[in-house]
């Protein structure tokens, strides 16, 4: 395989026309990070030699003055035709800006088998984009900052070999459904790097899938590395509820292992959970004396109670209420009127509508049917990238109590916030 690569590679590199560029792109921010900057850049030609070319999404929030990380999605082989959504995902943006994170979702038009490895071009290339995204967004700080990885199959392939080739440069790394089974010797800090490893079990596919969760799983915890995996049952290689998983496992990392100073530090062994990939049960790791190395091991309590959910049932149910919306306004359109309103997405489990009340009575939902923003359960893509705006239209009529309640998809309700016409 890797003489393959590196002839395709070579090839690739010959036919190159030296006159493509990257191109730009803005787009429209809407809700609460209406001041967000959200835009996506196209690498080409000798800027990416590795694939015809390579398209990159971001996310930068206005409330970060300085980005302390960067969330990173690698999606598997032949997803890239699904295109760029999760820099456009409100979950995912309001997980960013609580942390003060950007996000770069990639999208490669190119050989599987040759990107997967981040020598081949990949990472060059995430670095080089990095560095554009910097001058387009006055971070510079943006190309330096750790990483979040997410990978999906291919992606989960790419992000193992980030934590052998750059792993003191990761966070945290989920690998979802990974393939191609690497069983290499990882560099030292490659284990201090939490991981989570999830797969479904026989059928998953000829790339040796649940064989990567496994062997991989193995060989951390026999480094004492915090490493966790899940199998999850009923569910498939391309259908998950990893991001319920993804975004605790994230938050514990963050919590313990990004210093102010933006160094990285190893989990704090006196806050890490054990848990028993078998029966489920976990508990304190230093109140523990038995064999720990066929158990996960989980950076706190909260990330151990999310992945016992996780693991026993194939996702984490949010039980916590979303925030209020806020800055209710009553405003003229044309001749005509309408309610608008900011939410922040609930960084568990999103937004799955809007309920609109006059004078206490249901009136409206937004949107109509349907979810506000969901996301695909096969790639994990926003659905729709671009959710409905914050509005409704209401009758020019006086002394009126208008409220509007946020309904996140694990079905829990808002306050009401309000406004009186």
């Amino acid at each position: 395989m890797m003489a393959r690569r590196l002839l395709v590679l070579a090839a690739l590199v010959l036919m190159l026309p030296c006159c493509r560029t990257a191109r730009v792109k803005s787009l429209p921010a809407t809700g609460c990070a209406a001041k967000d900057t959200v835009f996506s850049l196209t690498l080409i030609g000798r800027e990416c030699a590795f694939a015809d070319h390579a398209d990159y999404g971001f996310y930068i929030p206005s409330t970060a003055k300085r980005i302390r990380g960067v969330m990173v999605f690698q999606h598997g082989c032949s997803q890239e035709e699904f295109g760029l959504s999760r820099h456009c995902d409100i979950q995912y943006q309001a997980f960013a800006r609580k942390w003060d994170l950007a996000i770069v979702e990639t999208n490669i038009f190119g050989l599987c088998d040759v990107w997967a490895y981040p020598s081949n071009g990949s990472y060059a290339a995430l670095l080089l984009a990095l560095t554009k995204a910097a001058k387009l967004s006055s971070h510079p700080e943006l190309p330096d900052a750790p990483f979040l990885l997410w990978g999906h199959s291919g992606g989960g392939f790419w992000t193992l070999s980030m934590l052998h080739e750059h792993p003191e440069r990761i966070i945290a790394a989920v690998c979802y459904s990974a393939a191609w089974d690497p069983q290499w010797e990882y560099p030292s800090a490659a284990y201090d790097v939490p991981v989570i490893f999830r797969h479904a079990g026989p059928g998953e596919g000829a790339d040796n899938i649940p064989a990567t969760a496994n062997h991989s799983f193995a060989h951390f915890r026999s480094h004492d590395a915090p490493a966790a995996i899940a199998y999850t049952r009923g569910q498939g290689h391309n259908f998950s509820y990893m991001r319920s998983m993804t975004i605790p496992f994230w938050e514990a990392a963050l919590k313990q292992r990004l210093a102010p100073d933006g160094s990285l530090q190893p989990l704090d062994r006196g806050q890490t959970f054990l848990g028993d990939p078998e029966t489920f049960s976990i508990c304190r790791e230093k109140y523990y004396d038995g064999d720990k190395s066929c158990l996960c091991l989980l950076a706190d309590q909260e990330c151990a109670e999310a992945w016992r959910e996780y693991a026993r049932d194939g996702q984490v149910t949010d039980k916590t209420p979303p925030q209020k919306p806020y800055d209710l306004k009553i405003v003229r359109d044309g001749d005509k009127q309408k309610l608008t309103w900011r939410a922040e997405a609930d960084i568990e489990s999103g937004i799955n509508h809007f309920n609109i009340y006059c004078n206490g009575e249901l009136v409206g939902r937004i949107p109509e049917e349907g979810v506000y923003q969901d996301y695909d359960r096969n790639g994990d893509q926003a659905l729709p990238v671009n959710p409905p705006a914050m509005e409704f239209p209401i009758p020019d009529s006086t002394n009126v109590v208008y409220q509007v309640e946020t309904v996140n998809r694990s079905g829990l309700n808002s306050e009401k916030a309000e406004v009186i016409r």
